[in-house]
């Protein structure tokens, strides 16, 4: 039978962190006071250090900072940021349609950048086997769309011919590389993902958000699993702002689209049901 020391001992070991020492009076995350955490770390350095186990140097705050902010928002016909706004419509607190709005953001709403990381590692995995640039991510290509059919993610936007944040984002990690604050490698195997894109489709697929993120992310060293969270942490201020305006506007139990609009049915006509009017 084991002793009260023993049973403490096994309580005390059920949750291992290296993230948080707390005790009554006492916070400090990886090590650092919290009080001197506060008014001297800024929101994205704090993600680093929670995510990483340390602070990340100024340049490199900003270029994960960039882009945290390009991601934010992208308008009320971005499904999460709509289901936030007729939540909020159906009665519910903030956090609640906040909810709502975090658990669509999956494979295909809000994973293209993580899918995109995980292509660009690949890339740089053959890269770091020998191969040269055009083939590793020529490589890289075939075997993601093997697996995962034919649309790439982080190119091309449904919306915008051209999507206005990438050019600013890649122009940031393009002067991060001249500082030595990156080595560049992913933003160069994104521009080749772009250029293999082109050849093969005979149009030009640009980069767009997810991809450009993903250079920066990538290149900042956070692993690709982190990379849908990440977008996460960036588009939930849209969710909780697009949230709290519609609270502010009123509304009730509003749907996807006006009432005098309607959807279309493709079922049966209407008809009888057997046996309704027999004896």
């Amino acid at each position: 039978m084991k002793s009260a020391e023993d049973i403490v001992r096994d309580a005390q070991a059920w949750w291992t962190t290296e993230i948080i020492d707390i005790e009554p009076g006492r916070i400090a995350m990886r090590g650092y006071p919290i009080e001197e955490l506060i008014g001297n770390v800024s929101f994205p350095q704090m993600i680093w250090l929670m995510v990483r186990g340390d602070l990340p140097t100024p340049e490199q705050s900003r270029l994960l900072e960039a882009a945290l902010v390009a991601a934010v928002d992208h308008g009320p016909h971005a499904p999460s940021i709509a289901i936030s706004r007729m939540a909020v419509t159906c009665g519910v607190e903030l956090n609640n349609a906040m909810a709502s709005a975090v658990n669509v953001l999956a494979g295909i709403h809000g994973g293209a950048g993580q899918q995109c990381m995980e292509l660009y590692a690949d890339a740089a995995g053959r890269i770091g086997e020998g191969a040269p640039l055009e083939a590793a991510v020529e490589a890289a290509l075939d075997a993601y769309i093997a697996e995962n059919g034919k649309v790439i993610p982080g190119f091309g936007h449904r919306f915008h011919p051209i999507d206005p944040r990438s050019g600013k984002l890649l122009a940031m990690v393009e002067e991060a590389r001249a500082k030595g604050v990156v080595q560049g490698q992913y933003s160069q195997i994104g521009q080749q993902v772009e250029a293999i894109l082109e050849r093969r489709k005979g149009k030009r697929i640009p980069m767009n958000i997810d991809g450009a993120t993903a250079v920066i992310y990538a290149e900042l060293g956070f692993a690709p699993e982190l990379g849908r969270g990440l977008f996460i942490l960036s588009r939930s201020v849209g969710i909780l702002a697009h949230a709290w305006e519609q609270s502010q506007q009123g509304g009730r139990i509003k749907g996807p689209m006006p009432k005098n609009i309607p959807y279309t049915y493709a079922g049966p006509a209407r008809r009888a049901v057997p046996g309704k009017n027999q004896a």
